[in-house]
């Protein structure tokens, strides 16, 4: 199966709520989800859901996945440890479209607590849609990010 129209979907207790908002919303979009948790608004540490979703990605398992805290701050952080991924916070539509257009971003984050529903499926129907430029000046800004990532895998500091 092509993993082009697959997306990984998961959130902490933050961002449930939300998450449960968006997989219809996808579902109608035509994509197919996989959701890999939470399952309520039980208290969880998102740092779990965001490796677990970017290793996935990583994997090439999905193309691209989305991500819910309560800000988005923690999971964005969190999957940005995951080499060769470029996971972006996108509370406004804006942002979700540069993120795509410029950065290539796989992963999309949002506040859950911050972003509106409504909001929400626009700026997850923009980021999934949105397809990278690949004007030569943006690639060359991935690759060096892809540098600095390489140059610091392995060496985490307290």
């Amino acid at each position: 199966m092509d993993n082009k129209d697959r997306v990984a979907i998961a959130a902490d207790h933050g961002g449930w709520h939300l998450k449960e908002i968006l997989k219809p919303f996808l579902k109608d979009l035509g994509y197919k989800y996989t959701d890999f948790g939470t399952s309520s608004e039980e208290a969880v540490d998102y740092p779990d859901f965001a490796l677990v979703l970017a290793e996935a990605v990583r994997a090439g398992k999905y193309k691209k996945g989305i991500l819910i805290c309560g800000t988005g701050l923690g999971m964005s952080m969190s999957a940005n440890k995951v080499p060769n991924i470029r996971a972006a916070l996108c509370n406004d539509v804006f942002t979700a479209k540069m993120s795509r257009e410029h950065n290539d971003a796989n992963i999309l984050t949002i506040g859950g607590r911050v972003v509106k529903e409504e909001l929400a499926k626009e700026i997850a129907k923009v980021w999934l849609q949105t397809k990278f430029s690949n004007a030569s000046r943006h690639k060359q800004r991935i690759k060096k990010i892809k540098e600095i990532e390489s140059k610091y895998m392995g060496t985490s500091k307290k």
